[in-house]
C-alpha cells in the first residue's frame, strides 16, 4: 500500500499511546528522583565538600550552554538555507533541531545536577551500621535510573509528536531532531571529557606520585576539580551522549522504515522503544544489592531481565502490529511485496538481533575491563617491570578487543542483511530496527553508567570528609569498583549503537541522493563521467569513493588526536599549578593553609570550553568540504571509512583506558605491593594515559560519527543540486568547500599552536574564588 499523506487513525493511535508512555516514563524518573533526594546528606564537612562540587559542576555547564547557544544559532540558519520540500518543512525541521539540542542539553543538566546531590547520600548510606551496602547502591542506581528514564521519555516525546504531527514528513523533520541532540551530545562529551580528564591527570601525577598521598585527599588542589569533572563529563556528557543515540536511532529507523515499508515502518520504530521504557523501569527497581552477591552481578541480573522481558514485549508488539506477509506492503519501490517469509517474524528477529548484540558486548567489554578477569589482572602483573609494561599489556589490550566487539557487531549487520532477503532497503531498517532492540535496555544502559560517577564521587567525599571508615569505607570501595566495570560497559553498548545508528543513516544517506539526483536530472544532457562517478558510483574500487574512505578514517584520527593533546594540555596546567600550591603554601601537607581548589577548576573550565571548537568544527565540516569538494560519492566512501575506523577506535581506546583503571583498583587494593609501591606508580601511569582515551576521545567519537552522517544526509540534496541539473554552480559548489577546509585547517592550526598559560585569573567559574564560598570553606 502506498505511504499516505496522513497516518491511518490506527496509527496516529499507536503514535499518540508511545507519547502517553513517554509522559510516563517522565512521571518514572519523578517519583525515581524523590526517592534519591529524600536520603539523608551525612555529616557537615561531607555536605560541605559536595556543595563545592555542586557548585563547579553547575557553573562549568552554564557556560558552557552561554557558549555552545552561539553554535546552535549558525546551525538553525543553515539549515533554514538547506533544500526541503517547503519553507514551512524548513522551519519545523530548523525547530526540531533546537527540540533535540535542548532535550540533549536538559538531560545532561539533570544527570550532572542529581548526581552531585546523590554522591553525598550515597557516601552517608555508607555510615550505616547495618544495611549501608543496600541503601547505598539503591541510591546510587536510582540516581541513574531517573537519568535513564528521562532519556527514554524525552527521545520518545520528541519523535512521537512529530509522527502525530508531520505524518509521512515526520522523517523530515526528525532529521533536525537527531542533528541537535547528536551535535550538542558531541560537545558535551567532549568539553566535559576533557574537562574531567584534565583534573583527574593533574590529580594523580602530582599528589600519588609527586606527594604520595591518597587520590582524594582535600590537601590535594585538585580534588575538587576531579570530582566535578566525573559528573560533567561521565554524569552530563554520558546522559547526553546516549540520549542522542536514541534519538538517532529512532531517526533513522522511521526513515528507513517509511522509505522500505511505508505506515508501518514509521511507527513500529516507536512501538519497541516504548516498551522498552516499560521495562527500564522495571529493571531499576530491580536492581539491589543482596547479601552473598557482588553489587556487579545483582546489576548484570537486572540488566538481563530486563533485556529478557524487553524480549517478549516486542514479540508481542511485532505479531499484534505487522501483517503476516510482505504482500501489502509497497515500499521500496515495490520490491518488498515480492518477499517471501513472515514479517512479524523478521522484524523479531532484527529486535532480538540488537537485544543480543547488547548482551554479546557487555559480556566481551567486561572480560576485557573487569577486576575478576584475566586481561585486566595480566595488565596489574605487567606493574611488576614498570610503567612501560603497564602502557604496553593495556595497549595491546584494547587493540585485540577492538577485534572481538567489531566482529559482533559486523556479524549483527551481516545477518540483518540475510533476514532481508537481499533487499538493501530493508536490510537498512532491519539493521535500524535492531538498534530500536538494542535502545529497549537504554534505561538501564543509562542508569549502569550514571551509577560509576557516583560511586566514584561518594567514595571522593567520605576519603575528604574523614567521616567514613571501616566497613563504610569498604562498601563504598566496592561500589566504586563496580562502578568502573559498568561505565566501561555502557561505553561499549554506546559504541555498538553508534555504529547501528550510523549505518542505518547511512542508508538513508544513499536514498537522499538516488532520490535528488532522479529529481534534476530529468530532461538535461547527459552529465560528464567525472559528474557522474562522484554522484551516483558508490563502488569502492572507483578511485574517488576510496578516496572518500581514505578520508573518513583519517578524520577519526585526527578528532582522537585533537581530544587527546586537548587533555594533555589542560591536563599540564593543572600540574603546574598544583605544583605551584604546594611549594609557595608549605602548610598546605601540614593541615595549616587550605589549598586553592577554585583555581584548579576555573583552569579546566577555561580549556575545556576553549578547546572543544576545534573537534567541533571538524565533525561539522568536514562531510561539507568533502561532499562539495569531490561529490556525494566520496562522501558515501568518506562516511563509511569513519564508521570503520570510529568503531575500532572507539572500542580500543574504551578498553584499553577502562582495563588501566581497574588495574590501578587492583593493585590499590593490596596486589603487587599496594599503595604507594613502585608497582602502584607504574600503574597510576597507565591510568593517567587511559584517562583521556577512556573518557575523552574514546567516548566522543559515537557522536562524531552520528554527526559526520546527518551533515552528509542533509546536504546530499544541496550537492547533487549544485553538481548537475538546471541549478548546477560548480564555483558555489567548489567555494562552499574551500570555505569549509579553511574553517577546519584554521581550527586546527589554533588549536595545535596552543601552550600551556598559567596567566589564567585566580577566580572560580562562578567568578567567586571557591575558597571564600560558605561550602568550601568549611573543608577539612
Amino acid at each position: 500500500m502506498p505511504v499516505p499523506e496522513e497516518l491511518s487513525s490506527s496509527a496516529q493511535g499507536i503514535a499518540v499511546a508511545v507519547a502517553v508512555v513517554s509522559l510516563l516514563a517522565l512521571v518514572a524518573a519523578f517519583v525515581f528522583r524523590r526517592q534519591v533526594l529524600a536520603a539523608g546528606e551525612g555529616t557537615e564537612r561531607m555536605q560541605s565538600i559536595a556543595g563545592a562540587v555542586q557548585s563547579g559542576a553547575a557553573a562549568y555547564l552554564r557556560r558552557q550552554f552561554r557558549t555552545l547557544a552561539w553554535f546552535a544559532v549558525a546551525v538553525v540558519i543553515l539549515l533554514l538555507a538547506l533544500p526541503a520540500d517547503g519553507w514551512d518543512l524548513r522551519a519545523a525541521r530548523s525547530v526540531a533541531f533546537l527540540v533535540g539540542a535542548g532535550f540533549s542539553a536538559a538531560i545532561g543538566y539533570l544527570g550532572m545536577s542529581l548526581a552531585v546531590r546523590a554522591n553525598v547520600r550515597v557516601a552517608a548510606a555508607a555510615r550505616q551500621p547495618a544495611g549501608g551496602r543496600e541503601e547505598g547502591m539503591r541510591i546510587a542506581f536510582r540516581t541513574g535510573g531517573v537519568v535513564g528514564m528521562t532519556t527514554v521519555g524525552l527521545g520518545l516525546l520528541g519523535a512521537s509528536i512529530a509522527v502525530v504531527a508531520f505524518g509521512r514528513e515526520a522523517p523530515t523533520v526528525l532529521e533536525g531532531f537527531g542533528f541537535g541532540a547528536a551535535l550538542l551530545a558531541m560537545f558535551m562529551r567532549v568539553g566535559g571529557g576533557i574537562f574531567t580528564k584534565a583534573a583527574d591527570v593533574g590529580a594523580d601525577l602530582v599528589g600519588k606520585i609527586e606527594q604520595g598521598i591518597p587520590e582524594d585527599d582535600p590537601r590535594n588542589p585538585a580534588t575538587i576539580a576531579d570530582n566535578v569533572g566525573d559528573n560533567v563529563g561521565d554524569c552530563a556528557g554520558m546522559a547526553a551522549d546516549l540520549f542522542e543515540s536514541y534519538a538517532v536511532t529512532i531517526v533513522a529507523a522511521v526513515i528507513l522504515g517509511s522509505a522500505a515499508i511505508g505506515e508501518d515502518g514509521l511507527v513500529l520504530p516507536l512501538l519497541i522503544p516504548a516498551i522498552g521504557a516499560i521495562t527500564a523501569a522495571l529493571g531499576v527497581v530491580l536492581v539491589r544489592a543482596r547479601a552473598g552477591v557482588s553489587g556487579l552481578t545483582s546489576i548484570q541480573n537486572g540488566f538481563f531481565l530486563s533485556a529478557v522481558i524487553a524480549l517478549v514485549g516486542s514479540g508481542v508488539a511485532c505479531f499484534a502490529f505487522l501483517p503476516s506477509t510482505f504482500a501489502g506492503f509497497s515500499g521500496a519501490a515495490g520490491t518488498v511485496a515480492s518477499l517471501n517469509g513472515d514479517p512479524r517474524l523478521i522484524a523479531f528477529a532484527a529486535v532480538f538481533l540488537g537485544i543480543l548484540l547488547a548482551v554479546l558486548i557487555l559480556f566481551i567489554t567486561g572480560h576485557y575491563t573487569g577486576t575478576e578477569a584475566r586481561p585486566t589482572r595480566d595488565v596489574a602483573g605487567a606493574s611488576v617491570t614498570g610503567p612501560a609494561t603497564v602502557v604496553l599489556s593495556g595497549i595491546g589490550l584494547g587493540l585485540e578487543s577492538a577485534v572481538y566487539t567489531t566482529i559482533v557487531i559486523a556479524g549483527a549487520v551481516f545477518l540483518a542483511f540475510v533476514l532481508a532477503g537481499g533487499v538493501l532497503a530493508l536490510a537498512m531498517f532491519l539493521i535500524a530496527l535492531a538498534g530500536c532492540g538494542l535502545l529497549t535496555t537504554v534505561g538501564v544502559i543509562v542508569a549502569m553508567d550514571t551509577f560509576g560517577p557516583v560511586s566514584d564521587n561518594a567514595q571522593g567525599i567520605a576519603e575528604m570528609s574523614g567521616d567514613v571508615d571501616g566497613e563504610g569505607a569498604a562498601v563504598l570501595t566496592e561500589l566504586d569498583a563496580v562502578g568502573n566495570t559498568t561505565k566501561a560497559v555502557t561505553k561499549g553498548i554506546a559504541i555498538a549503537t553508534a555504529v547501528l545508528a550510523a549505518t542505518a543513516l547511512f542508508g538513508s544517506y544513499q536514498n537522499a541522493v538516488t532520490e535528488r539526483i532522479q529529481q534534476v536530472a530529468v530532461g538535461i544532457e547527459r552529465p560528464s563521467a567525472y559528474v557522474l562517478a562522484t554522484l551516483g558510483d558508490f563502488q569502492i574500487s572507483t578511485p574517488t569513493t576510496l578516496v572518500g574512505v581514505l578520508l573518513g578514517a583519517a578524520v577519526v584520527f585526527l578528532f582522537s588526536g585533537l581530544a587527546v593533546n586537548a587533555v594533555g594540555r589542560s591536563a599540564g596546567a593543572v600540574v603546574l599549578e598544583v605544583r605551584r600550591q604546594f611549594a609557595d603554601h608549605p602548610g598546605i601537607m601540614d593541615g595549616t593553609e587550605k589549598p586553592d581548589h577554585g583555581r584548579v577548576v576555573d583552569l579546566c573550565t577555561r580549556d575545556a570550553l576553549r578547546e572543544l571548537a576545534t573537534p567541533g568544527l571538524l565533525a561539522a565540516f568536514a562531510p561539507i568540504a568533502v561532499g562539495f569538494g569531490l561529490g556525494v560519492a566520496p562522501l558515501a566512501g568518506f562516511l563509511g571509512g569513519a564508521i570503520g575506523a570510529g568503531v575500532l577506535m572507539a572500542v580500543f581506546l574504551a578498553n584499553a583506558g577502562g582495563a588501566w583503571d581497574n588495574a590501578k583498583k587492583l593493585v590499590e587494593d593490596g596486589l603487587y605491593g599496594g599503595k604507594g609501591s613502585e608497582a602502584h606508580a607504574a600503574t597510576v601511569i597507565g591510568d593517567t594515559v587511559g584517562d583521556p582515551f577512556k573518557d575523552t576521545a574514546g567516548p566522543a567519537i559515537n557522536p562524531l560519527i552520528k554527526v559526520m552522517n546527518l551533515v552528509a544526509l542533509l546536504v546530499a540534496p544541496a550537492v547533487v543540486t549544485l553538481s548537475i541539473g538546471p541549478d548546477s554552480n560548480q564555483w558555489l559548489r567548489y567555494g562552499i568547500a574551500a570555505v569549509a577546509t579553511v574553517v577546519i585547517v584554521a581550527a586546527v592550526v589554533v588549536s595545535k599552536n596552543r601552550r600551556v598559560d598559567m596567566a589564567a585569573p585566580t577566580s572560580g567559574p562562578s567568578g567567586v574564588d571557591l575558597r571564600t564560598e560558605e561550602g568550601v570553606e568549611r573543608l577539612p
